[in-house]
């Protein structure tokens, strides 16, 4: 069973919001419900990916999909990563009168939904037709996450923003959780297809929220931006490749979680073919792990602003290396205690979580502050796609060398890819005047 406590705690953040209500400098009835929108949009986007990231490769594993196969799934994620080429559209096109981002976020939310009812149906019919349909769920989540984002920007003010972060943070990683971990936990008693009616009840809340939700008129029409919008992350991005140190930030960001992920998207193949139950692995990886992972998001941020976000950035890497040698221990040894796979889980998300953290708020000092909002997403995309090749693969490697010889790669790359930084300083430091 899922244990209530464990999970509740994952809403302290936004527990301590609502406690300050009383506060009189505290937000306004209004900001109050837009976080609480903003909270459960992200939620529902988390919902998918978490489904994806966890409860596929056990549901894969289980009905004897080959490793290879399950390292290819990940390709499922493709909308996030290639989401950047159609956020002009969503600035551009829209219902002044509904509103610049609901009428992007009302459709796309019914239709998540609509998908998530029919992945009931798709579980029965084959893996195919699941695979399509989780696909057709990542891209509409994917396009709302860009809308929300801007819904996000446009209604909070500059001191409201670390209230908005936590509702992104929290909402997106307990969809994850639900999905990941809770809902395959349950399997136990319900079979795969009612996960998605639950899911599907989860994210009908916000849908209802954002049709009561009345967004301001922006007044403004600007439907001519795609070409010009497009061309700027290029041109951005070619500009900024004649720097030297920016090549070598470009490294870094594109193969910091290379070797990560390899271990992650076959860790829970490994412990299905240990012979842990999904509801094990659901509620250990899935839930456990992803409150670590929140956990350490925290700790990330907290690290950056009080060493910096080199010096962050550095020890959060260095410590992530710990729990991925304790993981390439344990598939030597082949122990699957329920200690030491809960041991090295929340180790594992708890470092991983800080080095994202550490990552974002690196790559947004290293923006172009004249056009920061496109610079950072193009960086945020090279980080997708850095990762991806990792996570494809990781099955045809696992399947080739084992699991050991697997998760000992995936180490060696992350303990190399280190070094990168203190070169990334050097070129900084000798070149100044060149970013």
């Amino acid at each position: 069973m899922v244990d209530p406590a464990s999970y509740c705690g994952l809403f302290k953040e936004a527990l301590e919001l609502l406690y300050r209500i009383k506060r009189k400098d505290f937000l306004s009835k209004r900001k109050i419900y837009s976080l609480i929108l903003l909270f459960f949009l992200y939620l529902s986007q988390g919902l998918p990916f978490g489904f994806q990231a966890t409860a596929l490769p056990v549901f894969l594993r289980q009905r004897g999909v080959s490793l290879s196969l399950i390292g290819y799934s990940t390709a499922l994620a493709l909308p996030w990563m290639l989401k950047f080429l159609w956020a002009p559209l969503i600035d551009s096109f829209y219902i002044d009168f509904i509103g610049k981002r609901k009428s992007w976020i009302l459709p796309l939310q019914c239709l998540l939904l609509i998908s998530m009812i029919c992945a009931f149906f798709s579980v029965r019919w084959g893996l195919l037709p699941l695979v399509v349909n989780l696909l057709a769920m990542n891209f509409f989540a994917a396009t709302q996450d860009i809308a929300v984002d801007g819904l996000a920007v446009d209604i909070l003010s500059e001191s409201e923003l670390g209230s908005g972060n936590i509702a992104q943070v929290v909402g997106y990683k307990s969809g994850m959780i639900i999905s990941g971990g809770v809902l395959v936990a349950l399997t136990y008693y319900f079979s795969w297809s009612h996960l998605f009616i639950f899911m599907s009840l989860i994210a009908l809340l916000p849908l209802v929220m954002i049709i009561f939700f009345r967004e301001k008129p922006s007044g403004d029409l600007k439907h001519f931006q795609l070409r010009l919008e497009l061309k700027d992350i290029f041109l951005i991005f070619w500009d900024s490749l004649k720097t030297p140190y920016f090549k070598w930030l470009l490294l870094f960001i594109a193969t910091y979680k290379s070797g990560e992920i390899i271990i992650d998207v076959m860790f829970k193949p490994f412990l299905v073919d240990r012979g842990l139950s999904p509801s094990d692995i659901g509620l250990w990886v899935g839930t456990y792990g992803m409150i670590a992972s929140v956990a350490g998001s925290f700790f990330g941020g907290c690290l950056s602003s009080s060493i910096g976000v080199y010096r962050g950035l550095l020890v959060s890497a260095i410590n992530r290396l710990f729990p991925l040698l304790f993981i390439s221990f344990l598939s030597y040894m082949s122990v699957t205690a329920k200690g030491y796979v809960i041991a090295s889980t929340l180790l594992e998300h708890f470092f991983g979580g800080a080095l994202t953290t550490s990552l974002f708020a690196f790559m947004m000092a290293n923006c172009d502050k004249r056009i920061s909002a496109t610079h950072y997403t193009a960086l945020a995309s090279v980080e997708v796609f850095g990762k991806s090749p990792g996570a494809i693969f990781s099955g045809v490697i696992a399947e080739k060398l084992g699991y050991f010889a697997a998760f000992s790669l995936g180490t060696a790359i992350s303990a190399a890819v280190i070094f990168i930084l203190p070169i990334y300083r050097y070129s900084k430091e000798k070149y100044p005047g060149e970013g």
